[in-house]
């Protein structure tokens, strides 16, 4: 017999933990090690941030589905990785034993990078629901004084959706309450151009965004590095091509969401030769460690190279649909594995990304992630929205059922009219 365990209970560590209890004989061991009890769906929290959703709707309540489905649950958060001894502590003192290990903690937040920036500085954040929620709460405040609004993403973020969602969605509801007149917005990015997404661009995302932003009076400052954050303004260096000062703002804010720098948890990036020096967990094309063969890692915390170099740093994002893959090549390599077969499966790293603008949205897909391309597809309209409301539905369900993979192949490209990125 066999222990599995999965850290990190979210979008990908929960469909791993599925899969494999799927994919195994039951006398294997499939154990969830997760900080909380509950699952959140992350992509919701520009519309926590607004008033749109509470934080009720959009989290589901692990208990059950695990107990349901035979995977053991640990709601408690890990402190430490022995590899070579293949045990995982954790805050009580507990220690399991595991025969394999697969890491799907998502990242730490790097606010700490720019003075006053973050949640316990002078921006907010929606990375998680937590956040989200104090996002509100001081939305709520900024709607009796509305002022200068700055949403950005800060130098070495690799997440560059919700802070484009954000901006549109937050433009869309000061419409509805017919006070964006009253609110100056600009869009900070430390993306070489408008539209770049950590990508290199999706086929014309730089003029779809930026016409997006022309029509919604979003003026906006790129290949920009956030000094520090105070009270009511921002302090950012804007940076030319050839990565030399260009430019010193001081905006002026009565809001301001800045999405930080990612880097790895303590807990991993604290195991030797794990991880790279952001401490992200460096893996083969089989999503294996290749310094323990015992441990498998997917999501954010996974180390990917930036697509290209850029003035100001940028990181590659790793979407749904990416972490869906590798969840699902993880899954097979365990078992194939166990059997004593080749663990030769391979995730696709394709990417594909929905986002919202409150009355409208846009959807990319990259394949492969880093250009040239097989695939470069983008597009626009009234339609992503509506997707993406549906979608937010379908996925909470299926993770309350206790079916998740491939729900991004089965309904997401489907509804593009796309049968297949393979």
């Amino acid at each position: 017999m066999a222990t599995i365990v999965v850290l990190g209970a979210g979008l990908g560590g929960i469909p791993t933990a599925y899969e494999l209890r799927k994919k195994l004989d039951s006398d294997h061991r499939v154990v969830m090690v997760g900080s909380s009890e509950y699952f959140e769906f992350t992509p919701s929290n520009p519309w926590i941030a607004v008033g749109w959703r509470t934080r009720e709707q959009t989290r589901v309540d692990m208990r059950r589905p695990f107990d349901r489905k035979g995977v053991e649950f640990i709601a408690e958060q890990a402190t430490a990785i022995d590899a070579p001894g293949r045990k995982l502590s954790l805050r009580s003192g507990r220690v399991i034993d595991y025969d394999y290990l697969v890491i799907a903690t998502g990242p730490k937040l790097a606010f700490e990078e720019v003075p006053g920036l973050g949640p316990d500085g002078y921006t907010h954040s929606i990375c998680t629901h937590d956040h989200a929620e104090r996002a509100w709460r001081a939305y709520e405040k900024f709607l009796a004084d509305p002022g200068p609004v700055i949403v950005g993403a800060a130098q070495g973020a690799s997440c560059f959706g919700p802070a484009y969602e954000f901006a549109m969605i937050m433009d869309a509801d000061l419409r509805k309450r017919r006070i964006r007149d009253k609110v100056p917005m600009t869009y900070v990015t430390s993306e070489p151009y408008i539209g770049h997404l950590g990508l290199g661009g999706v086929g014309d995302s730089k003029g779809l965004m930026e016409s997006e932003l022309r029509q919604r009076h979003i003026k906006w400052i790129t290949n920009a590095r956030i000094g520090e954050a105070f009270d009511g303004k921002l302090k950012i260096q804007e940076i030319d091509d050839e990565g030399k000062p260009r430019r010193e703002h001081e905006l002026p804010f009565n809001y301001a969401m800045i999405l930080p720098a990612f880097k790895g948890v303590d807990a991993v990036a604290g195991v030797p030769e794990l991880c790279n020096p952001r401490g992200f967990v460096i893996v083969d094309e089989h999503q294996r460690s290749k310094r323990y063969p015992s441990i498998f890692s997917a999501g954010v915390c996974i180390a990917i190279p930036p697509v290209e170099a850029t003035p100001v740093p940028t990181g590659a994002p790793k979407t749904g649909f990416m972490i869906e893959s590798m969840v699902s090549a993880i899954a097979e390599n365990i078992a194939a594995d166990l059997a004593g077969r080749p663990a030769d499966a391979k995730a696709t790293w394709n990417a594909l990304c929905l986002a919202d603008f409150g009355d409208s949205g846009a959807a990319f897909v990259a394949l492969p992630q880093i250009p040239p391309r097989n695939v470069t597809w983008a597009r626009e309209g009234y339609w992503v929205h509506l997707a993406k409301i549906a979608f937010e539905k379908y996925f909470l369900r299926k993770v309350r059922v206790g079916s998740i993979t491939p729900v991004y192949e089965k309904y997401v490209l489907r509804m593009m009219g796309l049968h297949s990125l393979k």
